[in-house]
């Protein structure tokens, strides 16, 4: 254990004495959560809406009203009035506006009529996000065209009401989870898998070598080194991360207790995983490659930004073997909603499983040779 500690208390040396890589490490984790939590949490704003109104009647006007009250209201919709639709529909295919809306000259009176009045709506429907907010918008509005009917003494429908176990949850707080482990992740890259290769071209390995240690205590002193690296930059990002995000209830203290045990384990997955895969590879540049496929494969499919529930079949697969996926589960029912210890043991147990078999591996595939 002794010959570990050495080898661990080298590499934390070695870390620490490179505050340019240190910083990086915390500062691109929080910088994901505040710009993607900030641009994909945002409700779509600002949408420039072009109407054509060809009736003019009262149930137009309704609609109008309508229209004026979601700018009024947030700035969600700027309504442009256009001639006719030719105009409104080469504004939507120049982008000046995003979408048009036409009623048509019987518009009202085929509202009153009851007769299936219909509005136009062109699209651009190369930007999903905001075709779909302005079709939910504006199919709202033009409810307003009808009168409002007296209230049935027997109601027809049917109300789900809808209870909220949490508060309000803002995307950047969904995010939170993910942008933790991706942390610990980044720093077991850094500080454990280039590390090693940069110490086997530069002959520090070589030095190890002709000691008496063993691979066992070599790579065990190298996973502790890697393992407490990532623990001190994921309960960093965490504590910054929580503070931002406004999730002060994390500090209570078994929510903490529960929180750095996940780390822990988390960080060990990352690590010994990081370790089998290194252990037989001798060039530099395959890492540095193989790194953006590990980052896309396992960070993206964990759920750390998309439920896990919309991923194709082969996909959710991915997800059931990836460490990503249960410290993101975990560190999302600790951060988010409260959950202690034992609500996070099965994730836990994961972890640790998984470390024991990517070290059992790591020990295996290592050559105590040049």
């Amino acid at each position: 254990m002794m010959r570990a500690l050495a080898i661990v208390e080298r590499e934390l040396r070695k870390f620490i004495r490179t505050p340019v890589l240190l910083t990086m490490t915390l500062v691109m984790p929080i910088l994901n959560l505040l710009v993607l939590g900030s641009a994909f949490g945002g409700q779509v704003r600002h949408l420039n809406v072009a109407v054509v109104d060809e009736d003019g009647g009262p149930a137009a006007r309704r609609v109008m009203d309508a229209i004026y009250t979601l700018q009024a209201n947030g700035d969600v919709v700027r309504p442009v009035m256009f001639a006719n639709e030719v105009e409104a529909a080469r504004g939507v295919r120049d982008g000046s506006v995003q979408g048009a809306m036409i009623l048509p000259s019987d518009f009202s009176r085929r509202v009153y009529a009851g007769d299936e009045p219909r509005v136009g709506l062109l699209l651009d429907n190369t930007d999903g996000v905001v075709s779909g907010a302005i079709r939910g918008l504006l199919t709202g509005a033009v409810q307003e065209a009808r009168r409002p009917a007296p209230t049935p003494r027997v109601g027809r429908a049917v109300t789900l009401d809808a209870v909220e176990l949490y508060p309000f949850m803002p995307y950047m707080r969904y995010m939170l989870p993910g942008v933790v482990t991706l942390a610990m992740f980044m720093t077991v890259m850094i500080g454990g898998g280039m590390s090693y290769l940069d110490d086997k071209q530069r002959g520090v390995h070589e030095g190890y070598l002709v000691t008496p240690i063993t691979k066992f205590e070599l790579l065990l002193g190298q996973n502790l080194a890697g393992v407490v690296k990532s623990v001190a930059a994921g309960v960093l990002v965490a504590l910054m991360g929580a503070l931002i995000a406004g999730v002060l209830q994390a500090f209570t203290p078994l929510r903490l207790l529960a929180l750095v045990m996940l780390i822990i384990c988390v960080s060990f997955a990352f690590m010994t995983m990081m370790s089998c895969i290194m252990a037989r590879m001798d060039n530099p540049m395959v890492p540095r490659a193989m790194f953006g496929v590990l980052n896309t494969l396992l960070y993206f499919p964990s759920g750390a930004i998309y439920p896990v529930q919309s991923l194709p079949g082969w996909l959710r697969w991915i997800s059931v073997i990836n460490p990503f996926t249960y410290g993101v589960h975990g560190l999302r029912a600790v951060l988010l909603k409260g959950a202690t210890l034992p609500v996070v043991l099965p994730d836990i147990g994961f972890l640790i499983l998984f470390s024991m078999l990517m070290f059992t591996g790591a020990v295996t595939l290592f050559r105590r040779t040049l």
